[in-house]
């Protein structure tokens, strides 16, 4: 969500042109033809692959999962549902950022809308600017729809005009469609935390997110289908055909395609070489993609799903309503939050494990919010509960659902980022704020090193994959595993934004085994890629990660002392629910 935090950063030194309003508006009368999912993904191919895989493993239960926590087995799948997908492609997702791996990503999608497949594509609209605007490019191929959520009005050449003409209604441009998935014929489907672009799939060259999806077979992608048809045919959501025209998003490929030519010529006469040529790609890469960069994505190969290995479990799907964000602007303008849980009706009725599960999404349900029913099952833990939340900004009723879990004897961990780590720095003092209360009241805190070999090494995975050589590393996982037995992955914060303002989506999955495989992973990314903050007579101390030759010290690891003053001094400014 970088890109997020710089544009509101930007909006707060434009407050003073607040009063002048928006320069322009959203479409009126916007036609919106109606579709929905395949009703049945019987008949095939991928549908006869999951019931052919479900009865070799003799399997109780009708959904499969299977935790994705690598690079190359997030794009892979993503491969392997674009190449075997013979009815649908439904994608919806908060940023696909126009580079060298999503260029392959779009290339496949453009070849199943050839073959006959729909592809349905529905994206948040605060990152569709600049370069990142050609992704829109697809919505005039034969074959596939495109919607944007929650759109900005205006042009689209940066993030600094758009937010410039929208000042005025800041409060739209705060709420945001943070769901991912990314669904195969109604009966596969991908959802977890990486958006899609370099960053998310370990091939950036100056910084990378540790992610974490699931891949989901099966009943369970009708809930999930459901709930992208719920936003799809929204009133929020507007076919780019009515925001945008094909003459912009030329005049944006010929600005995009000049930056890079200069680029080209200036790194050729600093090398005292020919300039390369321009790589092709659908969409262009960014200027910072290079031919290994190309050469990676391409040669990605599509995961075997013949091969991959699903746990067969119990599960539902939480889901925020689309009418979480206001659909008009104004002042009479009110929220109409609710929560989406499906019901666990592939199970046994006479499994405990099922039993379990229902009583979990039966106490969701009562729930406003994603995050508000994720805090009613953190009521229900009772020995573990290990956390990720690149974005922790705990607010009062989290920090009691924290307090009333540890007064039950609940060992409570976090895995979060480092100030140096944090794409978003303000969001870090946020946390900061809370994080003294919290280690009092024995919650046990881990803060991600930055700076690490690979994006694999900080979770300590030697198969997961790394980045283009060393580069930075920043958390992005939203995962959650209570006792041992109940994994949770989405893309929800455990903070106010995630709470109030953004919609989200997780997967609940009732399976030991496949919370012993999270929680290995990201206990040993705590003890060898994380430090482990304390209190030491009252003062904070940062434990150095196992291993890493590091010393412990009593200030925010790897951060410059700058940007330590520039929180300091501006942090108090920013309200949590803000952050």
């Amino acid at each position: 969500m970088s890109s997020f935090y710089a544009l509101f950063g930007r909006s707060i030194a434009l407050l003073v042109l607040v009063l002048q309003g928006a320069c322009a508006q959203l479409p009126e009368h916007v036609d919106r033809p109606v579709s929905t999912a395949l009703s049945s993904p019987n008949g095939t191919a991928l549908e006869a692959l999951v019931q052919q895989r479900r009865k070799a493993d003799g399997a109780r239960f009708e959904s499969g999962f299977l935790l994705l926590a690598g690079p190359p087995a997030a794009y892979g799948s993503r491969l392997a549902l674009i190449e075997g997908a013979q009815k649908t492609l439904d994608l919806q997702y908060y940023a696909i950022h126009a580079d060298a791996s999503t260029g392959r990503l779009v290339r496949g999608l453009r070849a199943a809308a050839e073959r006959g497949v729909r592809v349905r594509i529905l994206l948040d609209d605060l990152h569709s600017t600049g370069r990142d605007a050609l992704v829109l490019g697809l919505a005039f191929v034969p074959n596939i729809e495109m919607r944007l959520f929650n759109p900005l009005a205006g042009a689209r050449g940066s993030s600094f005009a758009r937010a410039l003409n929208s000042i005025g209604d800041a409060s739209r441009i705060q709420q945001r469609m943070h769901n991912k998935l990314f669904l195969a014929d109604n009966v596969l489907g991908v959802t977890g935390g990486r958006n899609l672009g370099d960053a998310y799939f370990g091939n950036a060259l100056k910084g990378n997110y540790i992610d974490v999806d699931i891949l989901a077979a099966g009943p369970i992608v009708r809930d999930l289908s459901r709930s992208f048809d719920s936003y799809w045919n929204n009133e929020r959501a507007y076919p780019v055909q009515s925001l945008v025209k094909r003459s912009e998003l030329e005049a944006i490929r010929e600005r995009a395609q000049q930056a890079d030519r200069e680029l080209a010529d200036e790194s050729a006469r600093a090398q005292n070489s020919p300039p390369p040529p321009t790589p092709e790609a659908e969409p262009k890469p960014g200027a910072a993609s290079t031919p290994a960069q190309l050469a990676r994505a391409w040669d990605e190969k599509p995961m075997d799903l013949q091969t991959a290995r699903f746990v067969w479990a119990p599960a539902v799907m939480l889901a925020d309503q689309p009418g979480k964000i206001p659909a008009d602007k104004g002042a009479g303008t009110t929220r109409a939050p609710g929560l989406v849980v499906s019901q666990p009706g592939d199970a046994a009725s006479s499994s405990r494990r099922a039993a379990a599960l229902e009583t979990s999404s039966d106490l969701a349900a009562g729930s406003d919010t994603v995050v508000e029913g994720l805090l009613q099952l953190i009521g229900q833990a009772r020995t573990d509960l290990l956390i990720i939340s690149p974005y922790f900004v705990p607010g009062p009723d989290m920090k009691q659902a924290f307090a009333a879990a540890r007064s039950r004897g609940v060992r409570i961990r976090v895995l979060t980022n480092s100030l140096s780590s944090n794409d978003a720095p303000v969001a870090h003092v946020g946390y900061s704020r809370h994080r003294e209360d919290l280690l009092r009241m024995g919650v046990e805190l881990y803060e991600l090193r930055s700076e690490q070999t690979s994006v694999g090494n900080a979770f300590g995975s030697s198969g997961s994959g790394g980045s283009l050589g060393e580069s930075r590393s920043m958390l992005h996982s939203k995962v959650l595993v209570m006792d041992g037995r109940l994994l949770v992955v989405g893309s929800m914060n455990l903070d106010l934004r995630s709470q109030l303002q953004n919609t989200e989506i997780a997967l609940l999955v009732r399976s030991a085994e496949l919370s012993r495989a999270a929680s290995a992973q990201i206990e040993r990314g705590m003890r060898e890629g994380s430090w482990r903050v304390e209190l030491n007579d009252g003062s904070l101390v940062w434990r150095a990660p196992e291993g890493s030759g590091l010393k412990d010290t009593s200030t925010e690891p790897d951060a410059s002392l700058t940007l330590r003053l520039l929180l300091r001094l501006f942090g108090p400014l920013a309200p949590d629910q803000l952050l």
